[in-house]
């Protein structure tokens, strides 16, 4: 099942973090995040805010040189970052079938490096920066699973009360 595309707009750090706290609340053992945008446009923010959602209280960081980093949520969460993969044979040395189908939640930043290791079943957000305090969030849900998880983020988005709408 590939649903349509649904967009949200985000004004600032801590409403893109709020929205991937909301994100984070709603993943299962097993779903993958895949974040697509340049250089600045909010994709460790909004992991950030899924890790919080996911249960972790730590401090996330950006795994660019690492390329991985796990946490302790209420699953295990992978969050992986793509920037400084080239080529396909260091996705593979990577050990991407443990990282993208493990027991955990992956995120991963940069996931155009990895299109052809994908699986089918995921949530595809693209982030694009409009303004340098706006950021348009453009969510392709993968499958049937992560439609439901797409719905059910829109649902607690657009029910939220606007005081839980944080700028920093």
């Amino acid at each position: 099942m590939s649903a349509r595309a649904e967009s949200l707009v985000s004004t600032s750090a801590g409403e893109s973090r709020e929205l991937g706290r909301a994100l984070g609340r709603v993943l299962e053992a097993g779903d993958l995040v895949a974040l697509y945008g340049d250089l600045g446009s909010g994709k460790t923010v909004l992991a950030q805010g899924i890790s919080v959602g996911l249960g972790f209280d730590g401090y996330v960081s950006s795994p660019s040189f690492i390329v991985v980093n796990e946490y302790a949520g209420r699953v295990p969460i992978l969050h992986i970052d793509l920037y400084r993969i080239h080529d396909t044979a260091e996705i593979e040395d990577l050990g991407y079938r443990e990282l993208f189908f493990g027991e955990g939640v992956a995120i991963i930043e940069w996931a155009e490096r990895a299109k052809e290791f994908l699986p089918d079943e995921r949530l595809d957000i693209h982030i694009s920066i409009d303004a340098p305090d706006r950021r348009t969030m453009v969510l392709y849900a993968r499958g049937d699973r992560h439609a439901r998880v797409k719905s059910t983020l829109l649902k607690l988005w657009r029910e939220r009360p606007q005081d839980e709408n944080p700028h920093d």
